[in-house]
């Protein structure tokens, strides 16, 4: 079982900076995939970034140029906001991959016009 916990969400205006966290803990295997995925009201989950155990990293064309996604070990991974957008309002969730997926419980992000 993995568990994840995220945090740094919370209300910025345009074109305003947020750093999302997520620290994953239990049985957590050197070979993995951590990303971000966000849902906004009315619309479906949708990956943001997410950055596999090698290095490798993949964007939502909507974000490329403004967010980077980063980690420091197989545990803890960052997602740096920059120009922010009302668009990207939404409930952002950190997902951890191995031979399972899980989801940690979700972080509001805000951004006033």
């Amino acid at each position: 079982q993995v568990q994840l916990v995220e945090s740094g969400g919370g209300l910025v205006q345009a074109g305003g900076s947020l750093r999302l966290s997520c620290a994953a803990s239990g049985t957590i295997s050197s070979i993995n995939a951590m990303g971000w995925y966000r849902q906004a009201p009315g619309k479906q989950r949708e990956l943001v970034a997410v950055i596999r155990s090698g290095g490798s990293t993949n964007y939502a064309d909507s974000v490329k140029g403004r967010f980077t996604i980063s980690r420091d070990n197989a545990k803890k991974v960052y997602l740096q906001m920059n120009s922010l957008k009302p668009e990207d309002t939404a409930v952002y969730y950190c997902r951890y991959s191995d031979y399972k997926d899980y989801w940690g419980q979700g972080t509001q992000v805000t951004v006033s016009s």
